[in-house]
């Protein structure tokens, strides 16, 4: 309290304002996280794709043909964004991307499980009542 009364007295009302912090700045710039978040969209480089002819081809067959956290890293260096898959983990989770942190298969929404059945009467009877009292 008595450094920003402090700062008030000599600056005013700015002198109540947020300083900027005093932790590490960022290591990717706005523009770059936007770029990886769009990466993610696309195929990756080990999916097949039809060719013209209706061959199957992959632009790099020894890859993954699903997105993993190295294939992406190494797109996103190709790029020119110095990142690393822990650092594309942390971005990719925090944007809420599909596909961060869970195994490759088809999404939850496109899913079909059966439905449930919603009678959800008790297996057993609450703890206390005897025989007598349930049959009541």
């Amino acid at each position: 309290m008595r450094e920003r009364s402090k700062r008030f007295n000599a600056e005013g009302l700015d002198g109540l304002g947020d300083r900027p912090g005093a932790g590490r700045k960022p290591r990717l710039t706005e523009h770059q996280r936007s770029q990886l978040i769009a990466l993610v969209k696309q195929p990756p480089p080990g999916r097949l794709g039809r060719q013209a002819d209706g061959s199957l081809h992959a632009d790099q067959p020894d890859t993954a043909p699903h997105w993993t956290l190295d294939t992406f890293a190494q797109a996103a260096q190709a790029l020119g964004i110095q990142v690393q898959r822990s650092q594309v983990r942390r971005i990719l989770l925090a944007e809420g991307s599909a596909g961060a942190g869970r195994a490759p298969g088809p999404s939850p929404a496109t899913r079909s499980w059966p439905q449930k059945d919603h009678d959800r009467r008790a297996l057993h009877p609450p703890a206390g009542l005897c025989d007598e009292q349930q049959a009541g």
